[in-house]
């Protein structure tokens, strides 16, 4: 994580822009295209799409997913709040990922790589507290709960957030 703080404006600034770039190399994502969400809406990931049959399995027993979404919690956590629901997402499939919830982390992935040079920027003459949430209508395909969330600001910037089934 890079820290950078700007005595004269009472700015700080985090920033994973490293470590993001080091997380696309290792899972060979560093010249794939960025998108501009974090999560698609035609991912409708459910446990439907965990992998049945033995060539499934043996496949997906070679792909790096509990690997990939422990990097994104990581970046999530420190200097990426935007991916919350994405990540909270694709984390409920831990146990017997499929292909399809492999194809939302690499979408994660994407996103990162179009947004590593941005930061979480704290100070300067703008202290305004913001609340914001939200919730979706039974999205979980295999409960059919709801996902609820929730985001506070300071100056713009994400200081506490939740997303949660």
């Amino acid at each position: 994580m890079r820290i950078t703080r700007d005595r004269k404006n009472r700015k700080l600034t985090l920033s994973q822009n490293e470590y993001i770039q080091k997380v696309l190399k290792i899972f060979n994502m560093h010249n794939a295209k960025p998108v501009s969400t974090p999560f698609a809406s035609h991912f409708k990931l459910s446990k439907e799409m965990c992998p049945k049959t033995q060539e499934d399995m043996d496949y997906m027993s070679k792909v790096p997913y509990a690997s990939a979404v422990g990097s994104l919690m990581y970046a999530m956590v420190c200097t990426r709040p935007d991916s919350a629901h994405a990540v909270g997402v694709v984390s409920r499939y831990m146990n017997n990922p499929g292909n399809e919830h492999w194809m939302a982390v690499k979408w994660i992935l994407r996103y990162l790589k179009g947004i590593t040079n941005q930061a979480l920027c704290f100070g300067g003459s703008n202290i305004s507290l913001q609340g914001y949430v939200n919730a979706d209508m039974a999205s979980d395909r295999d409960n059919r709960r709801s996902t609820t969330g929730y985001v506070f600001t300071i100056g713009g910037t994400i200081v506490s957030w939740v997303s949660k089934i």
